[in-house]
């Protein structure tokens, strides 16, 4: 069940890489899916999350759906659709979420920034280079904050990828003919360790979230790891009423064999750190 993450530029033709790569493959392609399912999760518009994604959000709109909130559901999501196989997630975060995991191919496709200017100037049908210039950096202003603020890496960093293709040199059959090559080696066969240890962040993601998501506890902040079934709560929670609530919704999560709870209570239960939003009431 072959799954691929690839992350691509603005006018880079990663969309056409990523068709070519589903064609031979018979793979399912997943792109605005993922933000459609953020916002229902949210009760959003699926353009804002789109805008905030995109660094368009204003200060007002931001106050309706916290990234913190975004990033819990989005990695749900990316797991989910990984653990299910026969995929190609593009963007999303998804060759971050997924670095880990050893059978799955993580490919960046790029261009040099005069090119994507010129391909974007063509896409609109415009001569206005410095509409298409801004546009194109506006973007990638957007893509390198979300990365350093959610997985603290740098953007562009070749390190973060198992392939990169460069559009401007490389024809998109010949890309499609790379990426193939690399799924269908020997060092990205999926194995039982690389399937149990997707198992294992997807039940991480399925936890976290359930936990955002219920009125009770999506202002607790809690850490959690799951080994096998068992999943490991640690962290400070206010007092044994939140341990309870935090138990039980985590118990009730598919998968879930058993819970290990870990946690720590304030003395007295009479401080509290600041709420975080409650599903995107408030701003962190």
């Amino acid at each position: 069940m072959p799954v691929i993450a690839m992350t691509q530029e603005m006018a880079t033709l990663g969309k056409d890489v990523a068709l070519g790569v589903c064609d031979a493959l018979g793979l399912q392609q997943v792109r605005h899916e993922v933000g459609d399912v953020v916002a229902g999760r949210m009760h959003v518009k699926k353009s804002l999350i789109r805008r905030i994604r995109e660094g368009r959000a204003s200060r007002i709109e931001k106050w309706a759906a916290d990234e913190k909130t975004i990033s819990i559901f989005t990695a749900e999501e990316v797991y989910d659709l990984a653990v299910k196989g026969n995929v190609l997630i593009r963007g999303w975060g998804g060759t971050l979420l997924l670095r880990d995991v050893a059978h799955i191919a993580r490919i960046r496709v790029c261009a040099p920034m005069e090119v994507r200017i010129r391909r974007l100037m063509e896409r609109l049908e415009t001569d206005d280079e410095e509409l298409a210039r801004r546009e194109v950096e506006a973007d990638d202003a957007a893509r390198a904050s979300r990365m350093e603020q959610h997985f603290n890496v740098r953007w562009g960093d070749p390190t973060l990828y198992d392939l990169s293709l460069n559009t401007e040199r490389v024809p998109v059959a010949q890309c499609v003919e790379q990426v193939l090559a690399l799924v269908k080696s020997a060092a990205f066969q999926e194995t039982p360790e690389s399937r149990r240890h997707l198992a294992e962040l997807a039940l991480r993601a399925r936890v976290r979230a359930a936990l955002r998501s219920d009125d009770r506890s999506d202002q607790i902040d809690v850490d959690v790891e799951v080994d096998g079934g068992e999943v490991i709560l640690r962290g400070i929670v206010v007092d044994d009423g939140e341990k309870r609530v935090v138990q039980e919704v985590v118990r009730a999560v598919p998968g879930v064999k058993s819970v290990r709870e870990e946690l720590q209570t304030m003395a007295g239960g009479l401080y509290r750190f600041p709420q975080q939003p409650s599903r995107g009431a408030r701003p962190e």
